[in-house]
């Protein structure tokens, strides 16, 4: 089952963690630094103070 990762698709903060299950998570490199944002935030996030669109590549 694929879940739509909502803003952390297209988000500057965001990186996606593949296990060698297969298994794909989304971390929040904001969350490194403020500890108020979940390293691995439930999806989909719909809403976030901290979304900055990822440069075009």
């Amino acid at each position: 089952m694929k879940v739509d990762p909502g803003l952390c698709a297209t988000c500057q903060y965001s990186r996606r963690i593949e296990t060698a299950r297969g298994s794909c998570f989304f971390l929040c490199e904001v969350a490194l630094t403020n500890s108020s944002f979940p390293k691995y935030p439930p999806l989909p996030v719909l809403r976030c103070p901290a979304f900055i669109p990822a440069p075009a590549p």
